[in-house]
């Protein structure tokens, strides 16, 4: 599929998109485009890859133009540009409309208008029941990418939508990991606080598979376990050597939920299960429809959400073989084995 082809990676200096080119730098991709505003992050790529096929393209989602430069001649494009953590939304929520909605709304403009074929964007289980502006900017981003691809004809638009990502930059397990070589207290929120787990090829194998799979309008789903905040905070003890390392209790944060949902009990009703993954595709139909104004559906009333508190609950040995086959924890013990 990607044989000769050139791919566009937005946002594509983060984790994701450093997994991305893991997976592709050595295939027979032609071209690999790193679109971000972060030049510094671009040099340490360009220096850390050494490769001819990757190409770097300064610029921000916000700015049409500077997109529009990075577009021309691209096959499929990879959507990861966002402003992803929840406080700095909170404070400043325009500037996650700016890139998260606006932003995308850009992007998939200049897409359209450069003739690409395949639009695949990345989406959080925040968007689902949003309670804090990073997910209310995100589920406005799902509607946009919706209604945009069910009226393009010529470009696949979907959307894919995964809940946490161990180990990916800002994320909790890097935090745990610092705290407990500096030997400061492990900081949970709420010990019963459900996550659901996934690694960053999970996340790329959810893209790939909305990739061949996807049409217009469509937004997929991995099926993924989950663990409490108190499990893995222990794990990662005992993983890191440190099984009476102190853990501190400070509360639930604004914005934050007790659990994530990655579907809600209107999208299970439709939802198509593929094995390891839901699809969940566009609602088709236009304003001239009863069930929208006047009629209603007993199913949904009767189904129930799809979130982090009744998918398979992850226990100590799953989630520790899980964290051990993460990059960054053989990383971290390969330090630990060098420096003793």
């Amino acid at each position: 599929m990607f044989k000769n082809k050139i791919l566009l990676i937005s946002g594509g200096t983060g984790s994701f998109g450093s997994t991305v080119l893991r997976r592709f730098l050595t295939t027979d991709i032609k071209e690999i485009r790193i679109f971000s505003r972060d030049e510094l992050k671009q040099d340490d790529m360009r220096k850390y890859y050494n490769n001819d096929k990757l190409k770097f393209y300064i610029g921000d989602v916000r700015d049409r133009n500077s997109i529009d430069d990075a577009m021309r001649g691209v096959d499929y494009v990879f959507h990861a540009a966002a402003l992803k953590q929840v406080p700095s939304c909170e404070f400043y929520p325009i500037q996650a409309v700016k890139t998260n909605i606006i932003g995308t709304e850009n992007l998939l403009n200049s897409a359209i208008a450069a003739g690409v074929k395949k639009v695949i964007a990345l989406s959080t289980d925040k968007a689902v029941y949003p309670i804090n502006a990073m997910g209310i900017s995100k589920a406005m981003m799902e509607r946009v990418i919706v209604a945009k691809g069910r009226n393009v004809k010529d470009t696949m638009i979907a959307c894919t939508r995964y809940g946490n990502v161990m180990a990916s930059r800002g994320s909790v397990i890097p935090l745990f990991i610092d705290q407990i070589r500096n030997g400061k207290p492990i900081t949970i929120t709420d010990p019963n606080m459900t996550r659901f787990m996934m690694n960053l090829d999970d996340a790329v194998d959810l893209v790939l598979f909305a990739f061949e799979n996807g049409e217009s309008g469509d937004i997929f789903v991995q099926k993924s376990p989950a663990a409490t905040v108190e499990l893995l905070a222990n794990t990662m003890k005992n993983i890191l050597g440190k099984p009476n390392h102190e853990v501190k209790t400070i509360g639930t944060r604004h914005g934050e939920k007790l659990y994530e949902t990655l579907l809600t009990k209107e999208e299970m009703v439709k939802a198509i299960d593929m094995g390891e993954y839901y699809r969940i595709p566009a609602d088709t139909r236009d304003l001239n429809y009863n069930q929208f104004f006047e009629e209603g559906e007993e199913v949904i009333t009767e189904a129930h959400e799809y979130h982090s508190h009744n998918t398979h609950r992850l226990n100590k040995d799953e989630l520790t073989e899980l964290l051990l086959n993460l990059r960054e924890i053989q990383d971290d013990l390969k330090g630990i084995q060098k420096n003793g």
